[in-house]
């Protein structure tokens, strides 16, 4: 059993790296990601404030993933041009951008006091 789920955790991981290999948009809020975490060490944010960025990051990587999933599911069900298949991709890319946006709020009212202090 235990075993059983240790494969699980490799599955997982497994679409974690093939999201970041194959998803361009990925690696763009990996970049942010580095960036985000780079000032948080600088600014030495308060452990609240790591929470909510901890959350705001997860947030959109979840997003992205769901995304992926989506867009393979309806290229496998879909091969074809279709309106509907359409639909559906641009409802996922819309949730990730909703994500994008309200993470960059949060990282907007965390930073945004602590940049402008320095000047």
């Amino acid at each position: 059993m235990l075993s059983q789920r240790f494969k699980t955790f490799k599955y997982a991981f497994d679409g974690i790296v093939d999201l970041i290999k194959t998803q361009p948009n990925a690696r763009v809020h990996a970049v942010f990601t580095i960036l985000v975490v780079g000032a948080g060490i600088y600014f030495e944010v308060s452990t609240t404030e790591w929470c909510l960025l901890i959350l705001a990051i997860g947030f959109v990587f979840s997003a992205e993933a769901f995304n992926t999933s989506v867009e393979y599911l309806t290229d496998l069900v879909s091969p074809d041009i279709h309106p509907l298949a359409g639909k559906t991709k641009d409802a996922a890319a819309g949730a990730v951008l909703l994500a994008a946006i309200c993470s960059a709020i949060v990282g907007t009212i965390i930073f945004l006091p602590k940049f402008l202090a320095l000047l």
